[in-house]
Parts: C-alpha cells; structure tokens; sequence
C-alpha cells in the first residue's frame, strides 16, 4: 500500500506563495502519476496539476503561477504556487496513481486572504 502525507498547507494573502510537499511511502513501485487537486467549500474536487513520466498538466486556471515538480529519489511531488489568489483558497489533496488504483491524501488547507 501507499501512504501519502502533505505539508506545507496554510494561510497566506493575496500575492503571496506556498510550497505544498507530498510524500509516498510504502510500496510506492508502480506510481505511474502523481498530481494535486483542490476543492473549495461548495464545489467539486478538481484537478490542479499532474505529473507523469516527466509531462506535466494544469488548470487553466493555475498555469504560469504553479509548478508540480517531483523528486523520484523522494517519492515526493511539490506544488510551488505564486501570486495566489484569493479564489486559490482551497482544501488541497495530493494523489498518486499507483497501476490502476487512485490512492489520497488527507488534505491541506490553503486559504489566501485578501
């Protein structure tokens, strides 16, 4: 099994940056992907980046201010968010796909005030 842990989660005002960190333990052989998502009070969970085999994707609405980068030696995946926004404001999951199995973290709160 996988086990995955966030960090660096908090409050932060308009402008302002955060770094999230997500680390896999366990078996973590066959983690083809490992990405972050987001869901704010009211709204469906949605995907904010993703990482596999070296590509990468974004939200619309995250691109050229957050980078999803991973240090495989680690098994973690980083979110690096800049000029966040106050609709940025979020409970934030890591994810990783391990074969066909879609495997959660607990979450971390981002709120950016403004």
């Amino acid at each position: 099994q996988v086990q995955l842990v966030e960090s660096g989660g908090g409050l932060v005002q308009a402008g302002g940056s955060l770094r999230l960190s997500c680390a896999a333990s366990g078996i973590t052989s066959g983690i083809l992907a490992m990405g972050w998502y987001r869901q704010a009070p009211g709204k469906q969970r949605e995907l904010v980046a993703r990482i596999s085999s070296g590509s990468t994707n974004y939200a619309d609405s995250v691109k050229g201010r957050f980078t999803i980068s991973r240090d495989n030696a680690k098994n973690t995946v980083y979110l690096q968010m800049t000029s966040l926004k106050p609709e940025d404001t979020a409970v934030y999951f890591c994810n990783c796909q391990r074969f066909a199995t879609q495997i959660w973290g607990q979450g971390t709160q981002v709120t950016v005030s403004s």
